[in-house]
């Protein structure tokens, strides 16, 4: 045997079992990493499964603010909030077990780890100050699902856009309006928010009167009418308070409004609104009441 191979036999004499008991760590590591990053995830995936309709687990902690009006659409809602909470969250749990692991690994081949992270640090805010506006989306729109600002059928308000919700994700919030355009919002965009669908809505009807209307009359007729109109099955099922007359609006050169409320179900107080004046119209002209000329 010539020298070299001498040599190299003894260094594997004396070094081959560190190697193979690191490689053996090292290897014990990245499967351990992957099987606490496999159970997490799947603990994850059953907290943000809803059973039959119920509530997923992820969200009981939280508040909810999903109207009783959007019926099946409750459940479309929250099974999209939880999983987008939960799909940060598997993020969450992928990074912080891989990243444990990859500190292991570096201490176990004898590389200190401190370098490289404060490196990764610094990477890290640099990409963070390219990207600012790509986190500032992310962050509002976490936020947004915790707190339950808005979801899907809700009907609200964000500034650029007026409808309907149809999706929320992390970074993008689509909405319809009434013209069937759909809107795409950058969740960092969104300054406030207008929700018509949260606790309950009013109903507001302004009737117009010509001047020659006998105020105290059209009153009396209005609240009458309005009665016998919430108190019809059709409408009754929306309504949650009692309908009020709050009487003369405004005064314009065309004529006097009178403006009659009704608090009903959040989201349905525009179908009410529509089926109070076509009651109210007729009743007025049943009782001789003079509407404004158009």
């Amino acid at each position: 045997m010539n020298v070299e191979a001498t040599l190299a036999v003894e260094w594997w004499v004396v070094n081959g079992p560190k190697i193979a008991e690191g490689g053996l760590r090292i290897a014990l590591t990245v499967i351990i990493a992957v099987v606490i990053r496999f159970l997490l995830r799947r603990l994850i995936d059953r907290m943000t499964r809803g059973n039959g309709g119920r509530k997923p687990k992820l969200l009981k902690p939280l508040r909810e603010r999903a109207p009783q009006a959007l019926g099946a659409l409750v459940s479309e809602r929250r099974e999209q909030r939880a999983k987008t909470i939960g799909s940060v969250l598997k993020s969450f749990v992928t990074v912080i077990v891989f990243g444990i692991a990859f500190i292991q690994i570096l201490t176990e081949v004898g590389m200190n780890p401190a370098p490289i992270l404060t490196s990764a640090g610094i990477l890290g805010v640099a990409i963070g100050f390219g990207a600012q506006n790509l986190v500032k989306d992310f962050l509002s729109g976490m936020f947004m699902m915790l707190e339950d600002q808005y979801g899907v059928g809700d009907v609200v308000d964000l500034g650029p856009a007026t409808g309907t919700v149809e999706s929320v994700a992390l970074r993008i919030t689509t909405i319809r309006d009434t013209n069937g355009t759909v809107w795409y919002v950058r969740n960092g965009e969104i300054l406030r928010v207008g929700n018509s669908s949260q606790g309950f809505a009013v109903a507001v009807v302004d009737l117009p009167l010509g001047y020659g209307a006998n105020l105290s009359s059209a009153a009396e007729v209005l609240s009458k009418a309005v009665v016998a109109a919430t108190d019809e099955e059709s409408m009754a099922k929306d309504v949650i308070d009692k309908p009020q007359v709050l009487g003369v609006e405004k005064v314009t050169p065309e004529g006097i409004t009178m403006r009659v409320t009704v608090k009903v179900r959040p989201g349905r107080q525009w179908a009410v609104q529509r089926a109070l004046r076509a009651k109210l119209m007729p009743a007025l002209e049943e009782a001789g009441i003079s509407l404004k000329s158009s």
